[in-house]
């Protein structure tokens, strides 16, 4: 349990909590808290904020809907600052966005990292957008049928190559494979969110083999 007697809230009594994705890591929001919010968090497992503007107590989702279940928190070293990790309900910012940070304003060329959230948007934005000579545009003109028979085929060179012992190859095709799902993903509007929280919903559940419905 976070002990609140080492916190080192400000001069105004708040402490920044910068919320974070719990499946997909990325940041929603950064927000503040006081001493009475944090413990209403903990108790109740769900964010409460201290609002500066209106200067009262803010439980995320009140009114909007979009509750944040608290899956942990965390101090910083200096113990001035928390991270919370959230599984959400729906969009973290007031403008109806996944994140209050959709504005990039300096992006490196060297080391931009890779992500299934980045590669989904990408996806999405071929989609919508239809660049002529991309082979993603192809599938999507093509449309469910040549997507589905692609997923289909790469399951099958997955098979191949684990079946062959063959490592690399194997590597090679999941990720194949990944790609043509995701791409099914976007022509059908799943989103990554629904497959992370149905993957969590399996975890906890008991170790019994359920024929029904497989369990991790």
């Amino acid at each position: 349990m976070l002990d609140l007697k080492t916190l080192k809230f400000d001069e105004k009594g708040l402490i920044p909590a910068v919320v974070v994705d719990a499946f997909s890591k990325k940041v929603l929001t950064v927000a503040y808290m006081n001493r009475e919010s944090l413990e209403i968090s903990m108790t109740e497992g769900r964010t409460c904020f201290w609002s500066r503007s209106r200067q009262e107590l803010w439980r995320k989702g009140e009114t909007s809907g979009n509750k944040q279940h608290i899956v942990s928190i965390c101090a910083d070293c200096d113990r001035d600052a928390l991270v919370v990790e959230v599984v959400k309900d729906g969009p973290a910012c007031h403008l109806g966005t996944d994140s209050c940070f959709q504005a990039p304003e300096y992006v490196s060329e060297q080391w931009q990292g890779f992500s299934m959230d980045r590669l989904m948007e990408l996806l999405l934005g071929r989609k919508a957008e239809l660049p002529e000579g991309s082979y993603t545009t192809y599938l999507f003109e093509k449309g469910l049928d040549k997507i589905l028979k692609k997923v289909g085929e790469e399951s099958t060179e997955v098979i191949i190559a684990a079946k062959a012992a063959d490592r690399k190859e194997t590597v090679y095709e999941i990720a194949d494979l990944t790609y043509h799902v995701l791409v099914l993903m976007a022509e059908m509007g799943i989103s990554l969110e629904e497959v992370r929280k149905e993957l969590a919903s399996r975890h906890i559940i008991d170790h019994k083999i359920k024929q029904e419905k497989m369990t991790i």
